[in-house]
């Protein structure tokens, strides 16, 4: 059978039942292809179902082949699988399911006897769930009588069908329900109730009052409702799970499963609709339009990780939020606590400005002298963090977060200027932040260099040497673009950060130190517990500060690895390598533009640390806490108006 066959003439003649496996399917293919030619029009796409289906009533000849074809169908593929099966995960894990879903975007042969692959191959577009959803019953009703003329049986082949997939998905939903990673994570009353111990038992029930010759719908219904309260206690025994997460970590495996068993709730849901519905015609094209689109997303590896990575993304927010509220400054004894603060940040920057030059000066190969880079960042990163200095770069990462979080409460105009005074807060302490950094680390720098000057017997950079960091940092060439790429990665480290912490809660990694047997006999009770609740209050920033130091020395390693010559553009750093270079060069260096052009990308290396780290981590923030429907408009209009009638206030308390 070719393809030019896609006419209703052509498909009636080409249906032969005794054709091999790929061929019988190709013709169900084919006809759905035929079908959704009318998009997009719902109604031309039902205009032509109704054109084949008279076809087949009219032809006494072709339906004979049609009814054959079916019953190999239904022989051949599992229609129980499709139903019971069909958009979950055949191994509760995400990572397998990541790569299930990858498989199913290369092409797939119609030679299968699996039944969703099939389903998929048959309907691909989202237009075929409308048009199956706009089925009536009478047309549905003219169908099923095409495909099952006479119900010689009490109970229907498609009924059989629904019973099994119920109970197919009850057994996916009990294994779940069972694994220690969820029940030991249900509330108290959950577990006492037990709602997953009797499930089979309330699904053998109604299979015994559907498949009875003389039932009677009373017990039915009254069996099918005792399964719908189970399934709703089991739902709110999952969803119980959700409160402990609040408390404790989570992680996108947990995540997933969760998910999972929620669906399989909501699919027996939808079979029992089916099954007892007294227009079962209108239920079956619903649930047919349903997999449709659980098909769809069965295919988007984007989907799967949007869905299953929100809510640990709102607890990183969450965490870098707690965190960020400490770099928000509202008076004025707060402020001068943050110059001081990141004036100390600025003098280890400059020790580690000079170590950075001293690394390079051995000559190392480019991943080394990145890895030696990564080390010095690092250290000097979590050393900073030990004397409770600040760089002022790591903030918007961490302060982004809180600030989205205060947008769930605004609906008046008071909280509209409560924001807009918390925006005056987070500016003026990054301003006093960056100026504590920069007014430090490059005076610091330079009378560290003349130092080594001075004993050393020659400057700490040679004149070219200099010349060349001076013009690697000029506004005129690609520093703008890597002072973006820096950005980046102060955002990605605060989400290592929040990342690490949720991690370290989830397995309880303080308690293991604090009490391990193993552990506190090699270090003792009283030193574990220090160091448990050190780790506790510390590894977040711990774990910001490492990340972002081999960040900043590794990445330009790798991409230079690719070609892509990807620097990083730090401004306290690019400040204290200023303050080198012009140290090295001499009274001279006043004279020349290479000075001045690199001081002038000093601002805008500030702006864009700042500006795209914030961005990209208030974007996230804002999704994770599901704000929506804020009238920024108003927003920006008070912002304006505050820095119109009060622009100091964004500048000093």
């Amino acid at each position: 059978m070719k393809k030019s066959t896609l006419d209703l003439p052509g498909l009636l003649t080409s249906l032969d039942p005794d054709a091999g496996l790929a061929q019988r399917h190709l013709w169900l293919i084919y006809l759905a292809e035929w079908i959704r030619a009318a998009q997009p029009s719902v109604d031309g796409a039902v205009r032509r179902v109704e054109e084949i289906v008279a076809a087949f009533e009219a032809d006494p000849e072709a339906l004979n082949r049609l009814r054959r074809w079916s019953k190999t169908l239904v022989e051949t593929v599992d229609i129980t699988a499709l139903l019971a099966d069909f958009g979950f995960a055949p191994r509760t894990a995400m990572a397998s399911e990541v790569v299930e879903r990858l498989r199913y975007k290369l092409p797939s042969t119609p030679e299968t006897v699996d039944a969703s692959e099939l389903f998929m191959l048959v309907f691909p577009d989202r237009f075929d769930a409308r048009w199956l959803h706009a089925l009536d019953s009478p047309l549905m009703n003219r169908i099923t009588a095409l495909l099952a003329p006479q119900q010689e049986e009490s109970v229907s082949f498609w009924e059989r069908n629904l019973l099994d997939a119920i109970t197919y998905c009850s057994g996916q939903i009990l294994s779940t329900g069972f694994a220690p990673e969820l029940r030991l994570r249900m509330s108290e009353q959950a577990r006492e109730e037990k709602p997953f111990h009797a499930l089979i038992h309330d699904v053998e029930n109604l299979r015994v009052e559907v498949m009875l010759p003389l039932r009677t719908t009373d017990r039915r219904d009254a069996a099918a409702a005792q399964l719908r309260e189970r399934l709703e206690s089991c739902r709110a025994a999952v969803s119980s799970v959700y409160s402990y997460v609040e408390a404790e970590g989570i992680s996108v495996g947990l995540i997933f499963r969760l998910r999972q068993v929620r669906a399989r709730i909501v699919r027996i849901r939808r079979l029992l609709d089916c099954l007892l519905s007294n227009d079962r015609s209108y239920e079956t094209s619903e649930l047919l339009s349903n997999l449709v689109a659980v098909g769809i997303e069965r295919r988007s590896v984007r989907a799967l990780m949007s869905t299953n990575s929100s809510l640990l993304a709102a607890k990183v927010a969450e965490r870098s939020a707690e965190t960020g509220e400490h770099y928000i400054t509202r008076d004025g004894a707060e402020y001068r606590s943050m110059m001081a603060k990141a004036a100390g940040g600025g003098f280890v920057m400059a020790f580690t400005t000079l170590a950075k030059f001293a690394l390079y000066a051995l000559g190392l190969s480019v991943f080394w002298s990145g890895l030696a880079a990564g080390f010095n960042y690092a250290i000097s990163f979590v050393l900073i963090q030990m004397l409770h200095f600040t760089v002022a770069t790591k903030q918007p990462a961490m302060t982004a977060p809180a600030m989205a979080a205060k947008l769930k409460d605004i609906q008046t105009d008071s909280s509209i200027q409560e924001f807009v005074d918390e925006v005056a807060h987070l500016v003026r302490s990054q301003v006093a932040a960056i100026l504590g950094n920069v007014l430090i680390v490059f005076p610091a720098a330079l009378l560290l260099s003349l130092g080594y000057a001075y004993l050393a017997g020659h400057q700490a950079l040679s004149t070219k040497h200099a010349e060349q960091v001076l013009d690697s940092l000029s506004l005129l060439g690609p520093s703008v673009l890597f002072a973006a790429f820096t950005g980046v990665l102060l955002f990605t480290s605060s989400l290592i950060a929040g990342g690490a912490e949720n991690w370290f809660v989830l397995r309880n990694i303080d308690s293991v130190i604090r009490y391990n047997p193993s552990i506190t006999r090699t270090l003792g009770a009283e030193r574990a517990d220090r160091w448990a609740t050190f780790l506790r209050k510390n590894i977040s920033s711990l774990a910001s500060n490492i990340s972002l130091g081999f960040m900043l020395g590794l990445v330009p390693a790798f991409t230079a690895f690719f070609g892509l010559g990807m620097e990083v553009r730090h401004v306290t750093l690019s400040t204290g390598q200023i303050g080198v270079a012009a140290a090295s060069l001499g009274w001279e260096v006043l004279h020349d533009d290479l000075l001045w052009w690199a001081v002038a990308m000093l601002p805008f290396n500030a702006a864009l640390n700042v500006g795209v780290s914030f961005y990209m981590a208030f974007r996230v923030a804002l999704r994770a806490h599901n704000v929506s429907g804020v009238d920024r408009s108003r927003i920006y209009k008070a912002i304006r108006q505050r820095f119109w009638r009060r622009p100091w206030s964004f500048f000093w308390p």
